[in-house]
């Protein structure tokens, strides 16, 4: 069953994974079943509910899938028992495929042509052990139309004999693993094409073992090849004698010493070089493809989730500067609930005169509205409007008042906001390069109720994000997303429609509609109110309302993550301590001395009243860590003015599968390979680094030409040596291609290199790169792919 799998692979109760999968059919979402049924569950949270259900999902179409094999297979009367068993006892679709093999209408074929004309009893005569007549002679028996004289029959027998290679599933799946494990990678570059794309030139002569291929390099290659710059060769690996002595010994095709020898040759030749060479080379494809799919989306969805949960400067009322030579400086500043009080233009960058202009003006805006923060976009002109705000940040310090501090922040995405339908919404009647400076002011005051208004594709934090499957990395990073929102939860008074449809059991329209009835009846002073909302019934509001937040309600319970149907929960606790749940909240004295197990009951069992209980100590409780900024060093603003040796700090951008991006705030991200991490292995870069994380690197080498800079995390390595950080080290192939636009603003990463020179072609039980014409003559079969 399936319930069974699941526990297996989860490690899980079989009682539990019962019990989530009958959670999930009946709607309800995951942030819900993680947070508020872990008795149900088992305590499993919310990242493998997620892949519990995907799993779930494709277990499922698996089994849709063998009852319709099973009914096609019967209904040519060719089912047996053992085969029935077989099928469903598959896990996985391509054994299921393979099984099916046989039995698939497929278009007339020279096999089933020739079957049809007779040929079949002439094949297995010349498959018989003991042929002592020539061939040639058994086939002039067996001559008919289409097939006239002895070398056309005896072709049609082949085929046949190479059909029943082709569809045998054992075979074909044992040929297709060795392919992969043994298989090699043999990339280079178009011819005239050397110029054009030398972005790519590390793959302009390289090889590696498929098995090897990390998923990084592979969308590379494959991105190479989608831009015609390069050719891709997928091949055994082994000379073809290998692959044929499998086919021989797996259907008795051997050499038996008769007359038929040279027939069964011919026969295990055709059926791998026409048929399983290029079926092995079109599945190893798909399996690296789907392998650095799976590995980009993650990376993703990491890095995602790291942004989103940044932390929040919190309500400071903030001036937002999104930067520009020759079309000025864009300036708004917004207050501390993020409302925009004023904006401006200005343009420091056009000579002396106008910067004292820009800095004056500033200073007034800022002094006028009280401003803590000056959040500096990070595009062009970055460094120099940063200097902007240092001196502008010094006047008001200089006149008494209190010094705001300037912040440079990530704009990625900023100008996708603008454009959108959201954005316009919102401001309808301001300028579209204004509302990127309100995006970027809002997004250091709380970045995840800014960002949530952009399509996650388009925050730039991605790798490889537009070559992996757009399905997968849409629900992924939609799952992140809600996670997020859930975790952190959402002040239902102030959040706006594009949060609010992030919550649990709230859709786009729902959503629409908090907004407007808060709009026309003013802020909700209970949890209970939110039944008013049309469309909002009892099922949307289980789901959602532990999420949703009410300060200063009539509830104090409506501000914290304790659901609804857990209040009588807190009354009771009330009742037994006396105290009464305003002074109970906060009130770790009292609730410390509390055991869960004495309120559990059929209800609540302990991990919810444990829950519960942390929550009344801490409520509303915000996951995020505390707001930190990097100290960018002051005369360093370009590529040219880094040297190495340097020792700078800076905020992560993005992590990727070959190391970290680094902003230290040149308008290049400088490139901390997984190498130069740490003192020890790094399998993984999130197990140092995350993105928005302040680090200290050091400057192993600079390339002004290629506007590349290699970090190390290492702050003892010394530059020149072999720390893996550097253009020169051992490491920086992978990014070819990679560091593709940061953001909607098309700032552009150029190609980096990443780690070892190339794959060794070494042996693996016979010598690799054999005569396999898989890479030459599957183009169409590779087309046909999709690839």
């Amino acid at each position: 069953m399936i319930s069974d799998i699941l526990a297996e692979e989860l490690g899980a109760g079989l009682s539990h994974v019962q019990a989530t999968i009958a959670l999930l059919d009946e709607g309800n979402t995951v942030p819900f079943i993680a947070r508020y049924r872990k008795e149900i569950t088992g305590g499993m949270d919310d990242s493998q509910i997620r892949q519990l259900e995907t799993r779930l999902n494709y277990l499922r179409e698996l089994e849709e899938r063998k009852e319709a094999i099973l009914k096609a297979i019967e209904d040519q009367g060719k089912l047996t028992e053992e085969l029935a068993a077989e099928i469903r006892a598959v896990q996985t679709k391509a054994r299921l495929e393979d099984l099916y093999l046989p039995y698939k209408k497929t278009r007339k074929t020279k096999a089933t042509i020739a079957r049809d004309a007779g040929l079949e009893p002439l094949a297995d005569t010349l498959l018989t052990p003991g042929v002592s007549e020539d061939p040639a002679s058994i086939a002039a028996g067996y001559l008919c139309e289409g097939f006239e004289d002895t070398k056309a029959a005896l072709a049609g027998a082949r085929a046949i004999v190479v059909e029943r290679i082709a569809t045998d599933a054992d075979l074909v799946g044992e040929v297709r693993e060795e392919f992969f494990n043994r298989g090699v990678a043999e990339v280079g570059v178009v011819d005239g094409m050397e110029t054009e794309g030398a972005k790519y030139r590390d793959y302009f002569d390289f090889s590696e073992p498929l098995d090897k291929l990390p998923s990084h390099r592979i969308l590379a290659i494959l991105r190479g090849e989608s831009e015609g710059v390069l050719h891709v060769n997928l091949t055994g690996g082994e000379e073809d004698e290998f692959y044929q002595g499998i086919i021989a010994d797996r259907l008795d095709l051997g050499p038996q010493g008769d007359a038929a020898d040279k027939f069964r040759a011919e026969c295990v030749r055709f059926g791998w070089r026409t048929k399983l060479a290029v079926s092995s080379a079109v599945d190893a494809r798909v399996k690296l493809k789907e392998r650095a799919d799976a590995s980009a989306v993650d990376v993703f969805a990491k890095n995602l989730r790291d942004l989103l949960l940044a932390a929040p400067a919190g309500q400071r009322a903030t001036l937002g500067l999104d930067p520009g030579y020759r079309n000025g400086v864009k300036c708004a500043v917004v207050d501390a609930t993020g409302k925009v009080v004023d904006t401006i233009i200005v343009y420091p960058h056009s000579g002396a005169a106008k910067w004292e202009q820009a800095r004056t003006q500033l200073a007034g805006l800022v002094a006028e509205h009280g401003v803590e923060l000056l959040a500096v976009g990070n595009g062009t002109a970055s460094r120099e409007t940063e200097k902007l705000a240092r001196e502008i940040a010094d006047l008001i310090a200089e006149a008494g008042g209190k010094r705001p501090t300037p912040v440079i922040v990530s704009e990625a995405g900023a100008s996708v906001y603008s454009a959108s339908e959201v954005a316009l919404r919102e401001f309808p009647d301001m300028d579209v390069s204004l509302r990127g400076a309100v995006s970027i002011a809002r997004r250091l005051q709380d970045p995840l109720a800014e960002l949530v208004k952009i399509d996650p594709k388009s925050i730039g934090v991605g790798q490889y994000q537009h070559d992996v499957n757009q399905t997968w990395l849409t629900h992924s990073l939609d799952s992140v997303v809600e996670d997020a929102v859930n975790s952190v939860g959402v002040d239902v008074n102030s959040a706006s429609a594009e949060l609010l449809e992030r919550v649990a059991g709230i859709t786009k329209s729902v959503a629409e509609n908090i907004v407007t009835h808060r709009h026309d009846n003013g802020a909700f002073r209970s949890r209970k109110e939110l039944l008013k909302v049309p469309r909002l019934g009892p099922r949307a509001f289980e789901q959602s309302a532990g999420f949703l937040r009410i300060h200063d309600g009539e509830d104090p319970l409506d501000a914290s993550a304790v659901h609804p149907e857990a209040y009588n929960l807190v009354r009771s606790i009330t009742e037994d301590t006396g105290v009464a749940v305003p002074q109970l909240i906060g009130n770790s004295a009292v609730l410390t001395k509390l055991r869960p197990e004495d309120y559990a009951n059929e209800t609540f069992g302990v991990p919810t009243v444990r829950d519960v209980l942390a929550e009344l100590d801490k409520p509303g409780r915000d996951p995020r860590p505390s707001f930190k900024t990097a100290s960018l060093a002051e005369g360093v603003e370009k590529v040219s003015d880094v040297r190495p040796g340097m020792v700078l700090e800076g905020t992560v951008t993005n992590v990727a599968a070959f190391g970290a991006f680094v902003d230290i705030g040149v308008h290049q991200d400088g490139l901390v390979h997984v190498s130069a991490m740490a003192d020890r292995f790094v399998k993984d870069p999130h197990e140092v680094v995350h993105s928005g994380q302040v680090v200290k690197v050091k400057v192993m080498d600079v390339d002004v030409d290629r506007q590349r800079i290699g970090l190390s995390l290492r702050l003892s390595d010394e530059p020149g040596g072999d720390q893996g950080a550097g253009s020169g080290g051992a490491g920086r192939r992978e990014e070819a291609g990679e560091r593709n636009s940061r953001d909607g603003r098309g700032r552009k990463r150029g190609g980096q290199r990443g780690d070892n020179r190339g794959g060794q072609r070494g042996k693996r039980g016979g010598p690799r790169g054999g005569g396999s014409p898989a890479g030459g003559t599957m183009a169409a079969a590779l087309k046909q792919a999709g690839f």
